[in-house]
């Protein structure tokens, strides 16, 4: 009997500090690149990526339109060129290809950091205004539902209204 009552009492315990552990921790979801493209600084940071990404893209565009001519003419060309001239013509094609290649990739990565500069005062100004929602409505976590499959999520955990409104989004 002593030992019913001690497993009994222990149970309630575990059943008590299990709903008191519930009861303190609240969870909020929020699509959180969903409310950065609605901050109204976000379309003139895009207007700012899009004019950055063109001036590579022009270069880019440029050493392509030059290796096709080239190529061109080194086809028209190939059969009547010597062993050495016809080496010599191949290399340098095979090296504007690497260069291009080589731009690619780098001008790819400098608009990646451009874009990563661009894009975090937005992103820090949109993580305080979730944080200050969070602490005002007393969450504990708040889920990026736009990378996250949420299953079940009640619509009134949902924060994004709330987010919009602290930033003055419409």
């Amino acid at each position: 009997m002593k030992k019913l009552f001690r497993v009994a009492l222990v149970a309630g315990c575990m059943l008590l500090a299990g709903s008191f552990a519930k009861a303190q921790s609240k969870i909020g979801y929020i699509a959180f690149e969903e409310l950065v493209s609605q901050m109204p600084k976000a379309k003139t940071v895009n207007t700012s990526l899009q004019t950055y990404q063109k001036q590579f893209t022009d270069q880019l565009q440029a050493m392509y339109t030059e290796i096709q001519t080239k190529a061109a003419d080194y086809d028209k060309t190939k059969g009547t060129m010597t062993d050495a001239v016809r080496l010599t013509k191949e290399t340098e094609l095979q090296d504007m290809q690497k260069r291009f290649q080589d731009n690619q990739n780098k001008f790819a990565q400098e608009v990646e950091t451009k874009k990563n500069e661009l894009v975090k005062p937005l992103v820090d100004e949109a993580r305080t205004a979730i944080s200050a929602v969070a602490k005002e409505k007393g969450y504990t976590y708040v889920i990026d539902s736009g990378t996250t499959n949420l299953i079940v999520s009640p619509a009134g955990d949902d924060l994004m209204a709330a987010a919009k409104l602290k930033l003055g989004i419409k």
